[in-house]
């Protein structure tokens, strides 16, 4: 049984990509356009792992791992931060929220799949 991976990104293109990288790799995948919306997917089928935009309207990745760190029956599901964002400092904060992992956007395939295993790992 392939691992569950929620992938959440406001663009419709990235969002794209990021799903036919990991169902290339054999991920199951379920999305969310946003924070908000990902945590009632969570709360309805729990991921094995969440891939995750920062910037997004309503609810960005970082309030999204902030929040699911907060809630014992989510802290353990880790967290890929996604991002266009590509300073020291903000992969420090996003340490700080509760993500394992970061990727910088533009990502490659493999840069994508290597966060997530060592984030699932």
């Amino acid at each position: 049984m392939s691992a569950k991976i929620l992938v959440v990104d406001d663009m419709q293109a990235e969002l794209d990509l990021l799903c036919q990288y990991l169902t290339e790799e054999g991920y199951t995948i379920v999305t969310a356009v946003n924070g908000a919306e990902a945590l009632e997917k969570v709360k309805q089928n729990k991921p094995d792992a969440i891939v995750t935009d920062w910037m997004m309207p309503e609810m960005g990745g970082l309030d999204l791992a902030r929040k699911l760190r907060k809630d014992p029956e989510t802290a353990d599901i880790p967290v890929v931060a996604c991002t266009a964002k590509d300073r020291d400092v903000d992969r420090m904060w996003a340490a700080k929220q509760g993500v394992e992992a970061y990727v910088t956007k533009p990502c490659t395939k493999q840069e994508l799949v290597s966060a997530l295993r060592a984030a699932m790992n």
